[in-house]
């Protein structure tokens, strides 16, 4: 591995952590892109590492600081979403290996255009009780 390599890697890291800590998002949305462009990742890889990344607790502390500052999270509703999400991405990753590169790249790039078009124009705040 080149030190440029390592360069890269880490911008990439510090820029899907700058992120992830500031809005919310990072893996799919910034790591996916980043390691096709930069990296020469096919769509798969790029996913996978994405996912191997956030394999350990990376973003726990951006977490907690969002809790330490009042924004307030329900940590009881942490596991079930963990546990779903865990048993979710098996089941995800065993279509996505079989989806063709070129039509996974589609279905990954609609689904960020509609979260875009939602987040943009309808999202509203709406509290679970």
């Amino acid at each position: 591995m080149t030190l440029s390599t390592i360069l890269l890697l880490v911008i990439l890291g510090l820029l899907a952590g700058a992120l992830s800590g500031s809005v919310g998002v990072g893996g799919g949305v910034i790591m996916v892109p980043l390691a096709i462009w930069f990296l020469g990742y096919s769509q798969h890889q790029a996913q996978g590492l994405s996912l191997a990344v956030l394999a350990v607790p990376v973003t726990l502390l951006a977490a907690y600081t969002y809790h330490k500052n009042g924004h307030s999270l329900d940590w009881r509703y942490v596991p079930f979403i963990a546990i779903a999400f865990v048993i979710g991405s098996y089941f995800g990753s065993k279509i996505a290996i079989n989806i063709n590169q070129q039509m996974l790249k589609k279905v990954f790039g609609i689904i960020l255009i509609i979260v875009a078009i939602k987040m943009i124009f309808f999202s509203s705040a709406k509290g679970v009780s």
